[in-house]
């Protein structure tokens, strides 16, 4: 039985830092690190679903692409969101995450309690970023309180979780997402 990836402590994030083995854009200041993780803070373009009456999405069947559907999407600035109960965004993390392939690390985007308390979740079924993989951290923001919740550019939104893999893959991450950008 082989061993499971092990969660790098506050101290371990900022030496793999110091030593590139990861990358984060803007560096976070020390008040971002908690013991095993670091925050990360919204970007200020988010991606809005513009509903459509008759359309259905079909990501199982062939000709299917994220970048097809992105013409339901208009592009806004964060500041300009009412997140309204039972709303869906797109966001983007402020901070660039560079995980490169031999660093031996990958990582895990997740909720803040202060936000789930609200009613806040900040990733659907997506966590995981995996090594090889570059840029903003794109988010599945989703308002399941019952009040509308204002969002600002800057604010802590997530934290990332990162771990050392029990070696270095093979293929590195070449998924559609890789150095996305909010456009």
């Amino acid at each position: 039985m082989g061993l499971g990836a092990m969660i790098l402590t506050d101290r371990e994030i900022q030496i793999a830092l110091e030593c590139s083995q990861i990358k984060i854009a803007p560096v976070p200041d020390v008040s971002a690190f908690s013991s095993t993780s670091v925050d990360l803070t919204l970007g200020d373009k988010a991606a809005v679903w513009q509903a459509e009456s008759g359309i259905t999405l079909h990501p199982g069947r062939s000709g299917y692409s994220y970048g097809n559907i992105k013409k339901f999407q208009s592009l806004v600035n964060i500041q300009e969101i009412e997140l309204k109960p039972q709303a869906f965004i797109l966001a983007w993390t402020r901070e660039e995450v560079d995980l490169p392939q031999n660093s031996r690390i990958a990582a895990r985007v997740e909720g803040k309690s202060s936000m789930a308390r609200i009613g806040i979740g900040v990733h659907c079924t997506a966590p995981t970023i995996h090594a090889g993989f570059r840029g903003p951290i794109q988010l599945e923001i989703f308002n399941f309180g019952p009040h509308c919740i204002g969002l600002d550019p800057g604010m802590r939104i997530c934290q990332l979780i990162l771990e050392q893999t029990f070696g270095t893959p093979s293929k590195g991450y070449a998924g559609m997402f890789l150095d996305q950008k909010a456009s």
